[in-house]
């Protein structure tokens, strides 16, 4: 079982992504935004983090160019459901996501990505 921290804006993206994580036996904690999430990391460190790449107050790019250069081993995936998805979660992976998200995705995408995640991230470092 891991922790793991959603960064969603979107409320019911938020439940139904901690659903899934939650039925898979994983710890869930959720941030409206990067702001809250990078605070809530920082007082709480998690496995995983999984961040929706539009947001309000502080997006997801700059949330995971925070992350990765304050705890630069933590597993970041990030999501994107815009049209500009590709583009954006290319420019995450070069910033340093571990694993990306074109929403809508099936809850076999989001697991199979965590799982990747928690495996791969020390090879990939």
């Amino acid at each position: 079982m891991a922790q793991i921290l959603v960064i969603d804006d979107d409320p019911a993206i938020r439940v139904i992504i901690e659903q899934i994580l939650q039925s898979a036996g994983h710890a869930v904690i959720s941030a409206v935004d990067g702001r809250e999430g990078v605070d809530i990391f920082r007082a709480n460190p998690v496995d995983v983090v999984i961040t929706d790449l539009y947001m309000p107050n502080q997006e997801g790019l700059e949330t995971i160019r925070e992350l990765r250069s304050r705890f630069p081993t933590v597993a970041i995936i990030a999501m994107s459901g815009r049209p500009t998805a590709e583009t954006m979660l290319s420019i995450a992976q070069k910033l340093g996501a571990v694993g990306v998200l074109q929403k809508p995705f099936v809850p076999q995408e989001l697991l199979a990505a965590v799982t990747k995640a928690l495996h791969g991230h020390s090879q990939s470092q």
